[in-house]
C-alpha cells in the first residue's frame, strides 16, 4: 500500500501509520510501504505477495432500522417519530429499539417535560408563595402590595406557565376535538384553560362580572390554581414517563445480553468485527468468558455454555462439534470456533425481544371493559362538571358563580381517565417481561390472561413429552423369506433407510442416523411416496418397498405373519415400530424408541397438582401409547391420531365446554395449537409451531407451563386491581369534587388538590403494576 502525504497504512495489520514516525518501511515494485512495528516489516519483507493480494472488503455496517412509535393505550398507532397520541394524548414509546444503547437514550418526551416541568416551578413558585402568605398573614401581603399589582403580577407569572409549560397539554386537548376522541388532556385544557381565562378578564376588566362572582369589593382569581396544576400534571407525566421506561427493563435487559464485536477467523488471521457486519456462514471463534456473538453450530473444540439466559437454567451445557448454540450465551469454560446461521433480527435472542415488545403492544380481553367505560367517561365528566356549575349557581353560598367555577375546574381535573387507561398495559408490559426472564414467551395479552383460566392440557407425545430424538432400537427380520437371499438387519436397514431419505419425519431421521452410524451406503430411490400418518413407499434397486405401520400393510394386502405378534411386545416397551415390507411381502420390522425427557414426569405431577385435565396425543399405536402414558401417570390418551386429528380432538374437547391448551412442537401441531384457546409452543420445535402458539417455552420444559400459569393468575390479578384503583378513585374523587361533602361537613376540594389526586392515582396504578417485576415463578 503506497504512502500518502500524512499518513499511510500498514499492510500487516492495517494500521493508519505516520510515515515519519514508523518503524520501518520497505521498497517493493517501486512502492514504499510503512509499518507501526519491526514484527509486522518481518512479516511483510519475508513474504510480501501475502500481504499484498486482494482482500475482501468488510461488509458495510447495515443502517439500524428506523424506530417506530406507539402508544402502550392504543397499539393500532403507529408513527415515525415521537409525539401525542391522536386518541389519549400519552406520549408514544419506541416499539423496538434497535440496540441496547438507542434502549438507554433518554426519553425526548421525557426531556421535554422535564424541562416544562422546572420552567413552571420557576415561575409558579412566586405566585404560591404570594398566595400561601396572604393565607398566613390573612391577607396581609396583598394589602401591602395592592390587590390589583398583585393579580398583574400573578397574570405576569401565570401566562409563560400557561402558555409555554403547559402547551402540551392544550396541543393534545385540541387534537381531542379534532379526532372526536375525548382524553384526559380534554379535561385538563378546559379546567386549566377556564380558570385562566376567567382570572384573566378579573384582572383586566372585572367590571365585566356579575355579582355573582365578586367576594367583597373585587373578583378572586385563580392563577394560584392554573400554574399548581399545571406544574402537578407536569410532575405526573414525567413520574409516569420514568415508570413507563421501567417497565421496558426486560426489552433493554435482552438487548444488552448481545455482545458488541464477533472475533472472526479468516485464514490465520483473526479480528474484533462488529457485531452487525457478521454475515451467514461466517466462521468465529468464542473464547471463555466470552459470549457467543450469533445462533450456529460448533465446527471445532468444546467448551460448557450458560444458557441461563433463553432457558433460566444455570446449570451450563457442555458444547461439541456438531452441537447447535445460541447467540449471547456465555462460555464458562473452553473454546471453539462455529459457523454463524442466525445473524441480526433471525437469531433466538432477536425474536425474543421481538415477541416480548409485540406482547406488551396487545390487548387483553379484560382491557375491552375499560375501553367500553372510557369511551363514555370523558363526556360524563364533562356533563357532571356542568351539573356541578349549574347546582352551585343556583343552591351555593355567595359569591355562587366563583363556587361553581371552581368545582366545575375541579372536576374536570380530578376525573381524568388516565388511570384507568394505564391499568391494564401497565400490567401487561411487566408480566410479558418477566415471563421472558424466566423462560416464558407471551405473544400476546390474550394468551396470558386465558392461560391461567384452563382446565384441559392436550400434549403432543413426540418431542413434546419425548425429547423428540427417537434413535432404531431394534430391528427384526421376518423369519423364512423366499426370494430374498442375505436379507439380514444391515440390508433391512439399507432398504429402510434409501425410502426415508426423502421423508422429513423425526422416525426417517433414526433410520438414517442408524444407517450412518453402522458405515451403511444408502441407494437411490425413485417414484418416492408418503400416506400421511401411515408410511412411505418408494422403488429401491428395482423393487418397491413399503416402511410405516400396520395399516399401510394392511392397505396393500401384506400379511404381517408372527411379526405382528412380536411388534405388540416392542410396543408394550414403549417403543413405535414400522413394519418394511418387499414388493408386498413382509421382510421384518424397526422399533424405534424415543426417550422420555428427565424433566417429562415430574411436569405431568405439577400440572395435575395445578388442577389440570391432561390428554396425550399420538399417531403411535395404542399399546406404545398406553405404555408410555402409563409410566407418566396420563390417564387420557388419544393414539393413532393423524395430524388433521389433532385439531379435531382440540376442537372436540371445546365443544364439551373445556378452555384447552395445546403444547406441541411440530410442523404438523400447527393447526391444533392455532384452534386451542391457548397454544403452547416449545423453543426447541418447528418455526410454524412457535409462530402459531399464543406462548413458547424456550427451553421446551414442560415445567415452565406451571410458571407461565402462575405469571397469567399475577398478571390478571394485577390488572383487576389496577381497574378497581381506577374506578374506585373515580366514583368517590368525582362527587367530592363537585361538593357532595359541602353540606354535611362544609368539605371543598380545590382544583389544586384535585390535581394532586389525579397525578397519584395514575401513579398508583403504575407502582401497583412495577409490584409484578418481584413475582418469584
Amino acid at each position: 500500500m503506497a504512502s500518502a502525504s500524512n499518513s499511510a497504512i500498514d499492510p500487516v495489520c492495517e494500521m493508519t501509520v505516520d510515515p515519519a514516525r514508523a518503524a520501518g518501511h520497505v521498497e517493493h515494485e517501486g512502492t514504499t510501504y510503512y509499518f507501526c512495528s519491526k514484527g509486522c516489516v518481518a512479516k511483510f519483507s519475508a513474504d510480501p505477495a501475502r500481504f499484498l493480494a486482494a482482500r475482501p472488503e468488510p461488509p458495510a455496517s447495515p443502517q439500524p432500522p428506523a424506530t417506530s412509535y406507539t402508544c402502550p393505550m392504543h397499539p393500532e398507532i403507529v408513527r415515525d417519530r415521537p409525539g401525542p397520541c391522536p386518541i389519549c394524548g400519552m406520549a408514544l414509546e419506541p416499539i423496538l429499539p434497535p440496540s441496547a444503547e438507542a434502549a438507554d437514550q433518554p426519553n425526548p418526551e421525557l426531556v421535554d417535560m422535564t424541562r416544562r416541568f422546572w420552567v413552571g416551578v420557576a415561575f409558579a413558585l412566586p405566585i404560591f408563595v404570594l398566595t400561601m402568605g396572604d393565607m398566613i398573614t390573612r391577607g396581609a401581603a396583598t394589602r401591602a402590595i395592592g390587590g390589583s399589582r398583585v393579580n398583574w403580577i400573578e397574570l405576569a407569572l401565570a401566562t409563560p406557565t400557561v402558555f409555554w409549560c403547559g402547551k402540551p397539554f392544550f396541543e393534545r386537548m385540541w387534537a381531542s376535538f379534532v379526532n372526536a376522541s375525548p382524553n384526559m388532556f380534554t379535561l385538563i385544557g378546559m379546567g386549566v384553560g377556564a380558570a385562566y381565562a376567567y382570572s384573566a378578564v378579573a384582572t383586566i376588566a372585572p367590571g365585566v362580572f356579575p355579582a355573582g362572582f365578586r367576594m367583597g369589593a373585587g373578583v378572586d382569581t385563580y392563577f394560584d390554581t392554573t400554574v399548581v396544576i399545571i406544574v402537578l400534571v407536569l410532575l405526573g407525566q414525567v413520574l409516569e414517563l420514568r415508570a413507563r421506561h421501567r417497565t421496558g427493563a426486560a426489552i433493554r435487559h435482552l438487548l444488552g445480553l448481545a455482545p458488541k464485536t464477533a472475533r472472526i477467523v479468516r485464514g490465520e488471521r483473526e479480528d474484533d468485527v462488529p457485531l452487525e457486519s457478521v454475515q451467514v456462514g461466517d466462521v468465529l471463534r468464542v473464547r471463555p468468558g466470552e459470549k457467543v456473538p450469533v445462533d450456529g453450530v460448533v465446527i471445532d473444540g468444546g467448551a460448557a455454555l450458560d444458557e441461563g439466559m433463553v432457558t433460566g437454567e444455570s446449570i451450563p451445557v457442555e458444547k461439541r462439534a456438531g452441537d447447535r448454540v445460541i447467540g449471547a450465551t456465555m462460555v464458562s469454560t473452553g473454546t471453539f470456533t462455529m459457523r454463524a446461521e442466525r445473524v441480526g433480527s433471525e437469531t433466538l435472542l432477536a425474536q425474543i425481544v421481538r415477541m416480548v415488545s409485540d406482547a406488551q403492544r396487545t390487548r387483553a380481553p379484560i382491557q375491552r371493559l375499560a375501553d367500553r367505560i372510557a369511551s363514555y367517561f370523558v363526556p360524563a365528566v364533562v356533563a357532571s362538571a356542568a351539573l356541578s356549575f349549574v347546582a352551585w349557581s343556583v343552591w351555593g353560598p355567595d359569591p355562587r358563580l366563583a363556587h361553581a367555577l371552581v368545582n366545575a375546574v375541579a372536576v374536570l381535573i380530578i376525573a381524568c381517565p388516565c388511570a384507568l387507561g394505564l391499568a391494564t398495559p401497565m400490567a401487561i408490559m411487566v408480566g410479558t417481561g418477566q415471563g421472558a426472564r424466566a423462560g416464558v414467551l407471551v405473544k400476546n395479552a390474550e394468551a396470558l390472561e386465558l392461560l391461567g383460566r384452563v382446565d384441559t392440557l392436550v400434549i403432543d407425545k413426540t418431542g413434546t413429552l419425548t425429547e423428540g430424538r427417537p434413535e432404531v432400537a431394534a430391528i427384526e427380520v421376518a423369519p423364512g423369506l423366499p426370494g430374498m437371499p442375505g436379507m439380514n438387519d444391515q440390508e433391512l436397514l439399507r432398504l429402510a433407510a434409501a425410502v426415508e431419505r426423502g421423508s422429513e419425519h423425526p422416525l426417517a431421521s433414526a433410520i438414517l442416523k442408524a444407517a450412518g452410524t453402522r458405515g451403511i451406503a444408502i441407494p437411490p430411490a425413485t417414484d418416492f411416496a408418503t400416506t400421511t400418518g401411515r408410511g412411505v413407499s418408494a422403488r429401491v434397486e428395482g423393487r418397491r418397498v413399503d416402511l410405516g405401520t400396520l395399516e399401510l400393510l394392511e392397505s396393500r394386502q401384506v400379511d404381517p405373519g408372527a411379526l405382528a405378534a412380536r411388534a405388540d411386545a416392542l410396543r408394550q416397551d414403549g417403543q413405535t415400530v414400522l413394519f418394511v415390507a418387499i414388493d408386498d411381502r413382509i421382510a421384518g420390522v424397526i422399533a424405534v424408541a424415543d426417550p422420555i425427557r428427565p424433566s417429562t414426569a415430574e411436569a405431568v405431577r405439577l400440572l395435575k397438582e395445578d388442577g389440570l385435565r391432561l390428554v396425550m396425543l399420538t399417531g403411535d399405536s395404542r399399546i406404545t401409547a398406553a405404555a408410555i402414558a402409563s409410566r407418566l401417570g396420563i390417564d387420557d390418551v388419544r393414539a393413532e391420531v393423524l395430524p388433521a386429528g389433532k385439531r379435531a380432538v382440540v376442537e372436540e374437547l371445546q365443544r364439551a365446554g373445556h378452555l384447552v391448551a395445546m403444547a406441541g412442537d411440530g410442523i404438523n401441531d400447527a393447526p391444533a395449537l392455532a384452534q386451542a384457546t391457548v397454544g403452547i409452543a416449545m423453543g426447541t420445535g418447528t418455526d410454524v409451531a412457535i409462530e402459531s402458539a399464543g406462548i413458547t417455552l424456550v427451553k421446551g420444559d414442560l415445567r415452565a407451563i406451571v410458571r407461565a400459569r402462575r405469571l397469567s393468575r399475577a398478571t390478571l390479578r394485577n390488572i383487576r386491581q389496577n381497574l378497581f384503583l381506577a374506578f374506585v378513585y373515580n366514583t368517590v374523587g368525582v362527587p367530592i369534587a363537585a361538593g357532595a361533602l359541602y353540606p354535611f361537613v362544609g368539605l371543598l376540594i380545590s382544583p389544586i388538590w384535585a390535581s394532586a389526586a389525579m397525578t397519584l392515582s395514575s401513579l398508583s396504578v403504575i407502582a401497583n403494576a412495577l409490584r409484578l417485576h418481584r413475582l418469584r415463578l
